[in-house]
C-alpha cells in the first residue's frame, strides 16, 4: 500500500514499514530453509498431495455459490449439500451427452486413416518434394497409417486401459479407490469449512507482516479466480465455439476438434492454431468442397475475434499477467513433477506465485540493497 504526498512524492505508509523492517531481521539462510524444506516436501508426497488439490480446486470454485445461498439465510451445511449435488448432477448429464457422440467420432476416425495415408501420399508429400527440391514421397506413410490402426483401438477405450492399469496392483487400486473417496469428502469440508480454514492461516501470520499478507492474497485471490472460474469459462466458450461452427460448416469430426481446441486454448494462440490445422487437414482428407475451407476461416476468425474483444476481457481480463513462454515452462514443469495432475495445477499455481514474486520485486526495489538512485543519475534536460 502507498499514499501520496501533498507534492505528489510516494511515501511509504506505516504498515508497510513495518512489514519491510520484520523482514529485514529475518536471515536470509531462513527463508532458504523454508523454501527450500517446503519444495522438497511438495515434490515427495506429491502424489498424497493429488487428492488434496483436486478437492482445493473444486472448493474453490464452488464456495461463492455456498456463500451466496448462505446469504440468503441458507444453513452453510446444507448450501454445501445442494450446491454438491446439483455440480454432480451436470457433471454426469455432460458426460451421458458427450460420451456417445465422442464414441461414434472416434470410430469414425479410425475408419478414415486410409484416407488420410492417400492423401499423405498422392497430395502432401508431392508437394512438400516440388517445394523443397528433395523426393520425399518414399515415406513409409502405410506404414505409419498401420501402426495407428493396431494402436488406435488401445486409444479409444480409455477406461479399459483405466481399469487395466489400476487393477495391475493391490496397491495401485486401493490407491485410486482411496482418491475416488477422498476427493468428494474433503472436497464436502473445505467448502463447509471454507471461511474457517482462511481465518486460521490468518492466526498464523506475524502481525507486522498482516497487512502485507492481505493485500497478497487479495490480489492472488483475484488471479486464481480469474484463472480457474475465468479461464476454464473461457476453454468452454470456445470449444463449444468451434465444435457447433465446424458442425455447421459440415467439418467432420467437429466436436473431437472443437474439445481439443478448447482444451489447449490456455496457451495463447495454440487453441486456434489447432483448431485451423485440424480442421483444414481433416476438410483435406475427406474431400470437402472450397466453400467449407472458407467456412473455417470465417469460423476461427469469429472465435478469435470473440476471444479478443468479448470473452477474455469479460472472464479473465488481464489479471493473469502470464508470458506465453512462462505458460509452456509450467505446463511441461508441472507434468515432469507431478504428472497429469501437475499440468492441471500448474497454471493457477503459476498465477499465484506471479502475485508473490511481484510484491517479491516490490521489496527488492525499497531494500537497501537495490540502493536509491544518485542525484546525478538522471541525464539532464
Amino acid at each position: 500500500m502507498r499514499e501520496t504526498t501533498a507534492d505528489g512524492t510516494i511515501a511509504l505508509n506505516t504498515a508497510q514499514e513495518d512489514s519491510d523492517l520484520y523482514l529485514r531481521r529475518i536471515p536470509w539462510w531462513y527463508w532458504a530453509v523454508f523454501f527450500g524444506v517446503m519444495a522438497t516436501a511438495i515434490y515427495l508426497l506429491g502424489p498424497v498431495l493429488t487428492p488434496f488439490l483436486i478437492s482445493f480446486g473444486l472448493a474453490y470454485l464452488l464456495h461463492p455459490f455456498v456463500d451466496r445461498l448462505e446469504q440468503w439465510r441458507v444453513s452453510r451445511t446444507f448450501g454445501v449439500s445442494l450446491v454438491f449435488a446439483l455440480s454432480i448432477l451436470v457433471l454426469a448429464l455432460a458426460i451421458l451427452l458427450l460420451i456417445p457422440s465422442l464414441q461414434v467420432q472416434i470410430s469414425r476416425l479410425e475408419t478414415l486413416l486410409p484416407k488420410a495415408n492417400i492423401w499423405l501420399q498422392q497430395d502432401v508429400l508431392p508437394w512438400i518434394s516440388a517445394r523443397i527440391g528433395m523426393d520425399v514421397t518414399r515415406l513409409d506413410a502405410g506404414r505409419v497409417t498401420q501402426l495407428l490402426q493396431e494402436n488406435f483401438p488401445q486409444a479409444g477405450s480409455v477406461a479399459t486401459n483405466v481399469v487395466s492399469y489400476v487393477t495391475s496392483s493391490g496397491m495401485k487400486l486401493a490407491a485410486t479407490l482411496a482418491n475416488l473417496f477422498l476427493v468428494p469428502i474433503v472436497t464436502f469440508y473445505m467448502m463447509r469449512d471454507w471461511h474457517e480454514m482462511l481465518e486460521s492461516v490468518g492466526n498464523l501470520v506475524p502481525r507486522p507482516l498482516l497487512p502485507a499478507f492481505t493485500d497478497l492474497a487479495h490480489e492472488a485471490d483475484e488471479v486464481l479466480a480469474a484463472f480457474l472460474r475465468g479461464q476454464l469459462l473461457v476453454m468452454i466458450a470456445l470449444g463449444s465455439i468451434y465444435a457447433i461452427g465446424f458442425w455447421i460448416a459440415g467439418v467432420e469430426f467437429a466436436m473431437l476438434i472443437g474439445i481439443f481446441a478448447g482444451l489447449v486454448s490456455f496457451v495463447p494462440y495454440l487453441g486456434v492454431a489447432m483448431a485451423l490445422l485440424s480442421a483444414m487437414i481433416t476438410a483435406a482428407i475427406t474431400g470437402a468442397e472450397p466453400l467449407v475451407y472458407a467456412y473455417i476461416l470465417v469460423v476461427v476468425g469469429i472465435g478469435q475475434a470473440l476471444e479478443g474483444s468479448v470473452i477474455t476481457p469479460l472472464l479473465v481480463g488481464d489479471r493473469i499477467g502470464l508470458h506465453p513462454v512462462i505458460v509452456i515452462f509450467l505446463v511441461l514443469a508441472g507434468g515432469q513433477l507431478f504428472g497429469f495432475v501437475g499440468v492441471l495445477v500448474a497454471l493457477p499455481v503459476g498465477a499465484v506465485l506471479s502475485v508473490f514474486f511481484r510484491h517479491l520485486q516490490e521489496f527488492y526495489k525499497r531494500s537497501d540493497l537495490y540502493g536509491k538512485s544518485s542525484p546525478h543519475s538522471n541525464p539532464p534536460d
